[in-house]
């Protein structure tokens, strides 16, 4: 097992803080925290401001919004429940949400709640934001799902990022224990995990230094603060309204480090379930789409497996590693989404220069005579349509967001920062079925950002019928 001692807990600290200024200075991020737990040591560095309008320092003790970082909290708290006896991972969802449907008539009869916390259900719902609050908000999503959305896949036949999926298990959740999913989060996971300034809603969050999220002016670039703290509270347990530190999360990354005991001593999952949701559940067998497990993407770094997964919110972007084998946790938040890739950069070093690990080259070449044809063609998912062509020699992809309502679009408008379009993006052939978008150095995929290359899947008659991007499946219209 490694060790850090003092002067690499030291080498540790200077190199993120010098990163994090430098970074943050040409790229107009205003603040990043960051925080290292390796083998019984740990560091916090903090830089920049927490909010532009206010002044507020970012400070290590500043919390963030976790976004999508829930997913793996709300995934724990449904182990938690199979373990008490009031879930079973392979029985449909319908048993204990008679009323859970979507738009085909019987598309749910399928769905284990297994295929809910894997991202393998197909649930077409992930720019489905209905806007409700309170003790009904996530029986309203669940409620709404079955005039609103349909189907990308059969159960446990693709893998596609599912914000529909972790919110539903949400809704379970508070029907099998009778709990809100927020007081569900503080009784079973904030409380024994010690996340003591974590919380669940912005009434809370505004009593303590908080940060919000941030959106560069497409003119001057200077960065504005956003005008939604919050997606709305319909999406809590997918990442849409816990808040918390990056002690917090270094201490629920922990617990998963120790077989589910938590830094306090508490046990919070048994080491079954611990290691079930480190164990593959699904791969796709594609670069850019590394191999889900339970709650957890599994990262390949080489040999290395880094579970992960990172966290969106209206201008912000956080991030939660847990290295087993090194024994180590890396957490950390920006308040602009351009903050990934400061992560990354952060995630790199540490695996390579910290750690020792290799990380082999993911791409390393582009490839040559590559049938473009099965590709072409206009792919959807909700509210989502991408349509693709061939524009000398290369794909090119024209993404299109299609609104279901005023309410939705709102949302999603405010959540985007206004930037609900993009011009044309080109990609260049990996091989075929795989594309890197164009003008990007080869070693930028050799990490978290291996995200940004595209993959087609399933091509029948000379026709992919998916696309998947960002982890994300849109199906052939």
């Amino acid at each position: 097992m490694d060790r850090m001692n003092n002067n690499a807990l030291h080498t540790v600290e200077a190199q993120i803080r010098e990163q994090a200024a430098a970074y943050c200075e040409s790229n107009n991020v205003p603040g990043f925290v960051a925080g290292i737990y390796h083998a019984g040591e740990q560091v916090v560095v903090a830089h920049g401001t927490a909010n532009v309008a206010t002044g507020a320092p970012m400070l290590e003790h500043t919390g963030f919004l976790f976004g999508s970082v829930t997913k793996v909290l709300t995934t724990t708290l449904v182990l938690q429940q199979v373990e008490r006896g009031f879930l079973d991972l392979d029985t449909p969802v319908v048993k204990y949400l008679p009323d859970f449907a979507l738009t085909a008539p019987g598309a749910t009869n399928d769905i284990t709640v297994r295929h809910l916390i894997s991202h393998t259900n197909g649930i077409d719902a992930d720019l489905f934001f209905p806007d409700a609050k309170g003790r009904d908000a996530l029986r309203t999503y669940a409620d709404g799902l079955a005039s609103s959305c349909g189907t990308l896949f059969e159960p446990g036949e693709q893998l596609s990022y599912s914000n529909g999926g972790m919110i539903v298990a949400g809704r379970l959740l508070e029907v099998v224990t009778g709990l809100s999913f927020p007081d569900l989060l503080e009784r079973d996971v904030y409380a024994p995990v010690g996340m003591q300034d974590s919380s669940t809603s912005a009434e809370q969050a505004i009593l303590r230094s908080t940060a919000v999220g941030h959106f560069n002016d497409l003119e001057t670039m200077a960065a504005e603060p956003t005008g939604m703290f919050t997606l709305p509270e319909t999406w809590g347990p997918a990442g849409g309204t816990p808040i918390g530190t990056v002690a917090d999360l270094l201490a629920f990354g922990r617990t998963h480090l120790a077989g589910g005991v938590s830094p306090s001593g508490t046990r919070v999952l048994s080491p079954e379930s611990t290691t079930l949701m480190q164990q593959v559940a699904h791969d796709m067998a594609s670069p850019n789409v590394p191999p889900i497990g339970l709650g957890w993407v599994l990262y390949p770094f080489g040999e290395t497996t880094v579970l992960a997964m990172s966290g969106a919110s209206p201008g912000g972007v956080s991030i939660l590693c847990v290295v087993p084998e090194h024994d180590l946790v890396f957490a950390a938040f920006g308040n602009t989404s351009g903050a990934i890739m400061l992560q990354d950069q952060i995630l790199q070093w540490l695996m390579a220069e910290h750690l020792g690990v290799q990380i082999p080259t993911l791409i390393t070449e582009l490839g040559q005579d590559v049938d473009l044809a099965p590709y072409v063609g206009t792919y959807r998912s909700n509210q989502l349509r991408i349509d693709v062509s061939i524009v000398e020699g290369q794909l090119e992809e024209r993404v299109t967001y299609e609104p279901a309502d005023a309410s939705q679009e709102r949302i999603f408008t405010e959540f985007a920062g206004g930037m609900t379009s993009a011009p044309p993006q080109r990609y260049v052939p990996v091989r075929p079925g795989l594309f890197a978008p164009a003008g990007y150095p080869l070693e930028a995929f050799d990490g978290y950002l291996r995200l940004l290359l595209v993959s087609y899947h399933d091509v029948r008659d000379g026709q992919a019928r998916f696309r998947n991007g960002g982890g994300r499946l849109t199906r052939r219209a």
